[in-house]
């Protein structure tokens, strides 16, 4: 878990050190060079171009039809995500015996432990960074779209709702939106998991995690604000519908034995 916060901590730094990458200030079109201009910035630029005009220029309303496109892109992952958090919790009873046999801290007992480990994640299918592998797919996405932001005119100079596209949110609305809707998911993610609900690092992270997101939405262009909350609602929503069905069967086959 301390490996996840780090991540996220890393990879936050990292749009912060991108954000202010060479060519940040110059228009991006088809001229643009580069692997990250020709693959990422520009057709992304594009993309939410031409969705506006088929808004009536709404830049607003591009941004959130782009979001709800990439988060059915990575719809699998996030399913991925809940199987594994699933399995985490179906194997807690057994993590907690070997943990238990393997409690001394001598060098030879902590390799033993993890070898027991690995080789229970393995039987039971259970990934213990498929919690990550959404957000580092979306970290490339969130700089291509600061990029296409600041360096597409029409997306900076444009107004959605009470906001400027190209500014922060005047009224902090949005970071407290973004925020709350990833605290809900994060809570919604722990319910029905009574390991992950005692781990005391996994509630350090429920709250690290909304945090970290409101930080992005307080300081960078609310067009960006606008997609994590837009990407935040729909995880809560995709939550619940995937959810569900899982905790029913699992409920069903516990009713069986």
């Amino acid at each position: 878990m301390r490996k996840k916060i780090w991540l996220l901590v890393a990879l936050i730094g990292l749009i912060a050190l991108l954000s202010g990458c060479t060519q940040i200030n110059e228009p991006i079109t088809s001229e643009s060079e580069g692997i990250w201009n020709s693959y990422f910035v520009y057709p992304l630029s594009e993309a939410i171009k031409y969705i506006a005009n088929i808004f009536n220029e709404n830049y607003g309303a591009a941004i959130i039809v782009i979001t709800a496109i990439i988060r059915l892109i990575v719809l699998p992952l996030n399913i991925k995500q809940l199987k594994s958090s699933q399995a985490m919790q179906e194997v807690q009873p057994k993590l907690q015996e070997i943990q238990k046999k393997y409690s001394s801290k001598d060098k030879n007992t902590q390799q033993k432990l993890q070898e027991e480990t690995m080789k229970l994640f393995q039987e039971h299918n259970v990934n213990p960074l498929a919690g990550c592998l959404p957000i580092i797919v979306q970290m490339p996405v969130l700089i291509a779209l600061y990029h296409a932001i600041r360096r597409t005119p029409e997306i900076q100079e444009g107004s959605f709702l009470w906001f400027q596209l190209g500014s922060p949110d005047p009224l902090h609305i949005l970071p407290f939106i973004a925020g709350a809707a990833m605290f809900l998911q994060q809570r919604l993610m722990m319910s029905g998991n009574q390991g992950a609900a005692q781990n005391p690092q996994m509630k350090v992270m429920m709250y690290i995690m909304p945090i970290m997101i409101m930080v992005i939405a307080f300081i960078f262009p609310s067009a960006l604000a606008l997609y994590l909350v837009v990407s935040n609602v729909f995880m809560v929503a995709q939550t619940l519908f995937i959810r569900k069905p899982m905790m029913k069967k699992q409920e069903n086959g516990g009713s069986k034995k």
